[in-house]
């Protein structure tokens, strides 16, 4: 008889949190949902702690943590509601708890991710910025407390799964050449560039083939999500920037592709769900059913490459420049595209502006090394800080 997983899901009522709770309903016999974890959907919650009965739930906001507390007790539901950052790093490193979903969007997901992996857990990480921010901080913990570290995000996934399974870090000695990232383009791939100065928070977030949260779809249509994920590559996979490239596939059906020395390119395809890689990581090494159709490949009928446009999407290329210039930069970077989705999503600023304000703070922001996580969240608070002057003179 198998031992049941308990897992607990950092940031449940995301879209990420959604497709895992479907893979933990699919296998009730592999997978249990031990703690569940929320800003503050309250409505949302209930529904999940009705049908999963974790042991906890935690909400970040604290009144939202009240309101559930006292909806659970209404329902009669046996999960203890938990509220503030604290616990959600003790859900994340629990005895208990054998994997992390750590699937929190922006750098609230990096305490508790850091817990699950001091904790030496397996972490299934979807949230970018523990990465981005804290790359080699990270990256040491995981392998000092001998955690699991599995990628989550569809490009990522389709990368571990396409190198060989003995990989260790060195590219070269598996025969790599280089890392192909692909990128639907986002829904502004053919659009003019002088219409992309009057885009709205409504078009920008209908992402073409994805369904996913806003902050992520907004990030897909300047393409810095994809510029997140070269440094997330750097730091999984040991890869050198120059050995990332990054390529336009509008049809979103190959996740990623890795090249080898022997003129050799493997791909992984599928259907553009998220339950796939999730579904990947959870049964690794096994394959498990993740509930996505099967791959059409006649009704794809093609497939289209192209190069990305710098001009277009110069948030690549300030993502890129902040990987190349390493220390704090990637964290600044990160911070101040948070804080100009943001102020776009609340109409604040033009969608052009977006990597006008990210180059400002990082041209504003000296670079240094960073040592620990608190040299991190000290960088993040300073480059939100100078996003928020920037927005305050543009206003």
């Amino acid at each position: 008889m198998k031992t049941i997983r308990q897992i607990t899901i950092l940031g449940s009522t995301g879209s990420v949190g959604e497709s895992t709770l479907d893979v933990i309903a699919r296998h009730p016999d592999r997978f249990r949902a031990f703690a569940l974890t929320a800003n503050n959907n309250v409505e949302k919650m209930l529904a999940q702690c009705q049908s999963f009965q974790p042991r906890f739930a935690v909400m970040l906001n604290q009144k939202s943590s009240e309101q559930l507390a006292s909806a659970i007790k209404t329902a009669n539901i046996k999960t203890e509601v938990l509220s503030g950052i604290e616990s959600l790093e003790k859900v994340a490193s629990l005895p208990e708890v054998d994997t992390v979903m750590a699937a929190i969007v922006g750098a609230a997901g990096i305490r508790p991710t850091f817990a699950a992996a001091q904790a030496g857990k397996l972490v299934l990480l979807a949230n970018k910025e523990t990465l981005v921010m804290a790359g080699h901080i990270f990256t040491d913990l995981v392998k000092k407390h001998h955690a699991t570290l599995l990628p989550i995000d569809s490009e990522h996934n389709a990368i571990y799964q396409s190198l060989p399974h003995h990989f260790n870090g060195n590219l070269a000695a598996a025969g790599v050449s280089h890392i192909l990232l692909t990128a639907s383009g986002g829904p502004f791939r053919c659009a003019s560039l002088d219409s992309l100065e009057n885009v709205t928070p409504e078009q920008a977030c209908a992402h073409p083939n994805w369904d996913m949260g806003q902050k992520i779809s907004v990030d897909s249509a300047t393409m810095m999500n994809k510029g997140l994920e070269v440094i997330e590559a750097h730091w999984l996979f040991e890869a050198p920037p120059d050995k990332i490239q990054v390529v336009i596939h509008p049809q979103s059906v190959i996740h990623s592709m890795v090249a080898y020395v022997d003129g050799s390119v493997i791909a992984q395809l599928g259907n553009p769900d998220m339950r796939t890689p999730i579904a990947h990581a959870m049964g690794y090494p096994e394959r498990i059913e993740s509930g996505v159709s099967a791959l059409d490949m006649f009704k794809i009928a093609h497939l289209d490459f192209e190069q990305p446009d710098i001009k277009r999407f110069p948030c690549l290329d300030l993502a890129y420049q902040a990987l190349h210039a390493g220390g704090n930069m990637p964290a600044v970077l990160n911070a101040a595209n948070e804080i100009a989705v943001e102020s776009f999503l609340q109409r604040r600023m033009a969608f052009t502006a977006i990597p006008t304000m990210i180059k400002h703070v990082m041209q504003t922001i000296q670079r240094e090394e960073m040592m620990t996580l608190d040299d991190v969240l000290r960088t993040d608070k300073l480059a939100r800080a100078k996003s928020h002057e920037w927005l305050a003179n543009l206003q």
